[in-house]
Order: structure tokens, then sequence, then C-alpha cells
């Protein structure tokens, strides 16, 4: 399967701004709070920015205090766990169910100890703790208290014991799991929407390979990022066994939620219940509790961010005040840059501190020039060329944060682990590790190293920027500056860059210069290139009726943008991320699942997997769009935006939905998932078999 869907970028960094700034991954500005951001609105439950700053700050302090007490319970420390969720959840601790699990499992740790000490200890907890739990916590606790007992008798080591699993440090696992999603819904701590969006679309990735019998294109990166294990579901107060009648309005969403989450019926029921019957709710508990590897998330990340200009460079910032290896005299030390140009039309950064500038360009062929010595070389000045991006580009720049990393779980481990804090402890830990993540994090490169790979990204997130700013005219500069040739491997770049300087032209009344750009370059090259002939005459259109507020804001400049960083990137030796290959794959897998079902993704808003969707329209079909709307005022005062191409219709249809509507209907549908326990897809497939008849095919099958 080597198909990829497109994807909105810019939505992607929002989610990504987001969870960054969520998880505290990002330096903050002193009068920034730590949920502001760009992306704050993204809470699906919050109404306002102020309490969607206040929610995110108060969850992210939440989600420190479930990890510590998730520790202190996965490692035998029950008397830790307690008091944490005594001193920052009590009314848990109401919950007689919960706090017998916690104290059969104290017992056992006392026991474990293998001490007399510890054995006193385990009685008394009998007495004094799990004896009158067990009275009222559930049918099962009382016959659960006395197989524990046991534990007295048989030796830790005995595997064959009957309460073998009971000393398993499994168990550890089960009841920190398990606390984890009690806390989880309790204090509404739940992931960032990104971590959950992820979780949720390579599920859906890995479930459609299976089905299809394809092989992954990302399976090196769903493994690693996405764990098999679930914690355990948290379960209402009271769990009736028996399913709940037939009705259609419950059973959409119980079905809904069975099969976004590969959970049982029964599974589904009660994860329902737990929730009130709120399915959004139910589904977020229940998709928090995969396990994401929070190291290979937040390097994917990281990574992104970098490569999207939304934080520095991993070093740069920090060895910029370390560099020891520049001469003393900075003011005139400046940067060589060597850019070579490889017989595979890959541009080679080089840079070392020196006294002068000195640009070389190495070519193994010499097509373009007439003289290919360097001595003799017309050279272009780099520095100058850098100096223009920043003077163009400082407020993005500007922009830019630092990242810092967990650092707040690592002084947090280290100052009061395994033991109870207030939540002005917890605030302190994290107020100390803002101060202190200045010095932590450097990577040990060599300062040439630092400033090769801190200019590569330096230039190519300048040109993005002019771009995105629909500064065309600067981009070809700062482009051909830096590589002659780059522009005669990708004519339809160029093509699109002076589209954009034609259009700002006309918008300005100018139509000469217009037309004088449109004689020396675009028919140029769309001579040299006919696949570019069409947008040339859709573009020449738009000249006999201009329209100033669509040519304004009617241009997919974002899409030019992130081509040009593509490309550019690519001969600066700068990969594209791995997370946006991801991306790329589960989004093309999560339209053909859903094509399959024939039905609309109920949580693709919740989610933001529609914005994600959401596309500019390439720049060179957007002129068509200028020249056939110029005169709509209504279409000119919008963002000419249009879906992907696998995008549902809003009335929650899909093509092969409307072509099966002759044939079944959702009642239909919903009745045999129901009764035969059958995916939709299996569903729609026998009721096409059986003229859309439910009762038919309910019968054909038990018959």
């Amino acid at each position: 399967m080597d198909d990829a869907a497109p994807v909105n970028w810019e939505a992607l960094d929002a989610l990504v701004i987001d969870f960054a700034t969520s998880e505290n991954l990002i330096e903050q500005q002193p009068q920034e709070s730590l949920a502001d951001s760009p992306a704050s609105p993204l809470s699906p439950l919050s109404p306002s920015s102020s309490s969607v700053s206040s929610s995110s700050s108060s969850s992210y302090h939440s989600r420190l205090i479930i990890r510590q007490i998730r520790r202190c319970l996965a490692a035998g420390d029950i008397d830790a766990g307690i008091e944490l969720l005594r001193a920052h959840a009590p009314s848990v601790l109401d919950d007689h169910r919960v706090l017998f699990r916690l104290q059969k499992q104290k017992f056992i740790e006392l026991l474990r100890k293998g001490t007399e000490e510890g054995r006193d200890a385990a009685i008394a907890c009998i007495r004094t703790a799990l004896a009158p739990c067990a009275l009222d916590a559930y049918p099962e606790a009382y016959e659960e208290f006395k197989h524990v007992l046991l534990a007295f008798i048989y030796d830790i080591h005995d595997q064959s014991s009957p309460v073998a699993n009971e000393w398993s440090e499994k168990k550890r696992s089960e009841i920190a799991g398990l606390m984890t999603s009690v806390l989880r819904a309790h204090l509404q701590a739940y992931d960032p929407v990104f971590a959950m969006t992820l979780r949720y679309l390579i599920s859906i990735h890995k479930t459609f390979c299976f089905r299809q019998g394809t092989t992954s294109p990302i399976s090196d990166l769903t493994e690693r990022l996405l764990m098999e294990e679930r914690d355990p579901p948290a379960v209402p107060q009271e769990s009736f066994y028996e399913a709940p009648p037939f009705d259609e309005v419950i059973t959409v969403d119980i079905q809904a939620l069975a099969h976004a989450v590969e959970l049982t019926r029964q599974g589904a029921v009660d994860s329902l219940r737990y929730a009130k019957g709120d399915l959004f709710q139910a589904f977020q508990n229940e998709l928090c509790r995969t396990k994401l590897d929070v190291p290979v998330l937040d390097e994917l990340v990281r990574e992104y961010c970098v490569y999207r200009g939304i934080v520095r460079s991993g070093f740069v910032a920090s060895a910029v005040d370390q560099a020891t290896s520049i001469p003393s005299d900075g003011e005139n030390s400046v940067i060589t840059m060597h850019l070579d140009v490889s017989s595979e039309n890959d541009v080679v950064v080089n840079s070392r501190p020196e006294t002068d500038i000195e640009m070389r360009y190495a070519s193994e062929s010499t097509g373009n020039c007439e003289d290919c010595s360097t001595s003799e070389m017309q050279q272009p000045d780099i520095s100058k060329l850098l100096q223009r991006n920043r003077n163009y580009t400082s407020g993005e720049r500007s922009k830019r944060k630092r990242w810092r990393g967990r650092q707040d779980e690592q002084e947090y481990l280290s100052g009061v682990a395994y033991s109870a804090c207030s939540k002005q402890d917890l605030d302190a830990v994290v107020a100390r590790a803002d101060i202190g993540g200045e010095h932590q994090g450097i990577e040990k490169q060599s300062t040439e190293d630092l400033n090769n790979t801190d200019d590569r990204y330096e230039i190519v997130l300048g040109i993005k920027d002019l771009a995105a700013r629909g500064m065309a005219t600067e981009v070809v500069e700062q482009v051909n500056a830096l590589d002659p040739n780059f522009f005669s491997q990708n004519h339809a770049l160029l093509f699109q860059l002076k589209q954009v300087e034609f259009l700002k032209l006309v918008s300005a009344g100018d139509q000469s210069g217009a037309l004088k750009v449109a004689c020396s370059h675009m028919g140029p090259l769309a001579a040299n290139d006919p696949s570019l002939l069409k947008p040339l005459k859709e573009t020449l259109v738009v000249l006999l009726r201009p329209h100033e507020e669509m040519l304004g804001k009617g241009l997919p400049l974002n899409a030019l943008a992130n081509s040009l960083q593509v490309a550019i990137g690519q001969r600066l030796g700068i990969e594209e991320p791995q997370l946006m290959r991801l991306m790329r794959a589960a989004m093309h897998t999560h339209n053909e699942w859903f094509k399959l079902q024939m039905c609309k993704d109920r949580f693709e808003g919740l989610m933001r997997i529609d914005s994600l969707k959401e596309l500019e329209t390439p720049l060179l079909s957007a002129c068509s769009m200028l020249s056939s709307n110029a005169d709509s005022s209504t279409q000119g005062s919008s963002q000419v935006t249009t879906s992907s191409s696998a995008r549902l219709p809003e009335d929650g249809t899909s093509p092969a939905q409307v072509s099966s509507g002759e044939v079944c209907d959702e009642s239909a549908i919903l009745k045999v998932m129901e009764f035969l326990a059958l995916p939709r897809a299996d569903a729609i497939h026998l009721l096409a078999q059986y003229n859309g008849n439910a009762e038919t095919v309910i019968q054909q099958i038990f018959a």
C-alpha cells in the first residue's frame, strides 16, 4: 500500500503546538501561561480561550499527578499512592471497590518483603483495612479476600500455587493501569487532542491493513509508537451483564464506540454507563487506555517542530552560548558556506568559522557555467542571504520556541519521589524546571556542525516564510542566490511563484507589469512544459476581470510554501520528518476505512481529523476558480479551499452508501450488526445479498 493522502499541514501545526504546549514541552514566555498557544482553542470541551488556558493548565498538573501515582503503584509502594490519592482525589477512595483492590495489593506487597515486620504489618492490614472493605466492595470481594489469605501459606516462588497470580508483579501493572483509568476520567485529565488522534488513526490504520491483507508502509513507526497492551477499564458502580433492550438510538452509540476502539458490545455498554451516556467522553476514556511510547512520540514531535519552524533546532540555541571554539573577536568572524551541487542535484552546505566570507559552487556538470573554476566564479554572499532572511522573517523567527522536554517529571521524581505532595509543591517543582531548563538537553556537537545545521534550517524556513507571505520576487531571488540550477529542475514551482507575482500586480492595478511577468517568465515556462499551458491561460483570464479581494485572500500560498520547503530542503539534505510520512499514510487508510464502512466517522470532528482534510486548492488550479468566480462576492470573500478527494459529504454519506441506499437502510444495518455481532462492512455486504431485509439475513445465518 503506497498510497498517501494529502494533509493540511497548518492544521497539523495547530494540533502539534497544542500538544507541545499542553505537555509543557516548549519554553513559555514569562507572560504566557502553561496552555497559551495559537492552538489552545482545540479543546473540545472548553467554551472560551481563558477557560481553555485554565483547563489545560489544570489538566497538565493532573496528568503529572496521575503519572506519579501510577509509578508508585507499579513500584509496589501502595501507601505512597494512597497518600497521593488522598491529597489530590480523595473522593476516588470513597469507592470501596477501588479501595479494596488497593488494600489487597498492599497486603501482598507487605508479605513480599519476606520479613517478620512485613508479616506483622500484613496481618494488621487485613484486620484494619482489607477485611472491612471486602464486606461491601462488590459481590465477589469476600471470596477474593479469603483466596488472597492463601499467600500466608504458599511461597512467592511457587509457580503452581493457587495464589501465583496474586504474587505476580503483573498485578502491580494492572492496579496501576486501573487507577490511571479511574483518575483520568475523574479529573478529566485527558491527553492532548493530538495524542488521542494519533492513537485513533494508527488503530484504524492497523485494522485496515489487517483486514485488507496489505503491508503497512509505516509499520516501523506504528509498532514502536503504539503499544499493544491497554490499561484496565474503569467500570461503573453497578454493572449489569445482561444486554440492554434493543433501542436504535442507544445501539448507534454502542456500535460506534465498540468499532471505533475495538471493544466487545458489553465493554461498550459498560463504558457508556461509566460516562453516564456521554459517547464522546466514553470514547476518550477508552482511547486513552491504549499506551503510546512517550519518548518516541516526543522525538517525532520535536523533529516535526524543528522542520516546520515551530521550535528552534534542538541544540542550536544552547550551542550559541557555549561556542568557545569561535574566536573571541566574534564580530569579525563569519561562516564560510560551501554549496556543492552534485550530479544527483543535491546541495550540500558546509560551514566553518573564518574571518572572510567565501562561497564556492562545485559542480560535476558544467552545463550552465562558463567557467567552473571556484577561484574565478562569481559567488553570492551567503551571509547577506541569511541576513536578508532574518530581516524579512524576524517576526516569524521570534515566534520559535525552545524545546525543553519533560523536565517537570524528572524534577518531580527526583524531588518528591514516592511521597505525597500538595498542588503547591507540584507547582513549585514545575517552576524550578522552567528556570533550570536553560541548562539542560544540550547536544555535544562541534560548533562547525551546529552552524551547518542551523544555517540549513534558517535558509529553508526563511524561504518558506517569504512564500507564505506572497513575497514571490524575494523568494526567486533568494533561491537563485542559493542554487542557480534549482528552478531549471523545478519548473512548476517557478511558474507558481510567477503566478503569485502576476496576480499581485493585477490586484495592484499594474496590468502592464503583470503582462511583462507573463511574457518574460510564464510564457517561456509553459512553452517548455505543456502541462503549464492550461494554468497559463486561466491565469491570463483573470486579467480581464480583476478582483482585489479575491486576489488578496484566495491564493493558496501555504501549499506553495510547503512545496518549496520540501523541494529546497531535499536539496540541502533536510529530509521530511517521520511524522509527516506517518500522517499521510494514516489519513489515507482513514479515508479508505470509512469508505468500506459507508458512513461518516462520528469522532472525526472531536479528533480534529476533519481539519486535517481541509486542503487548499493547488495554485496551478486556483486561477481556474479565480477566473470563473471573480465576479462572485460571496466566494471572493473567503479562503479558497477544497476537501481532499476522499472527504465524505457533510451529510455523513459516502458514494458507496448512496449507491447502496436503495438496498438497505441504517436501521437494517444496525440490526444485523447488533444481532450477529458483525462489523458494519460485513453487515452491509450481507444485506446487499438479501435485498436489504435484516430479518431474512438473520434467519439465513441461523438456519
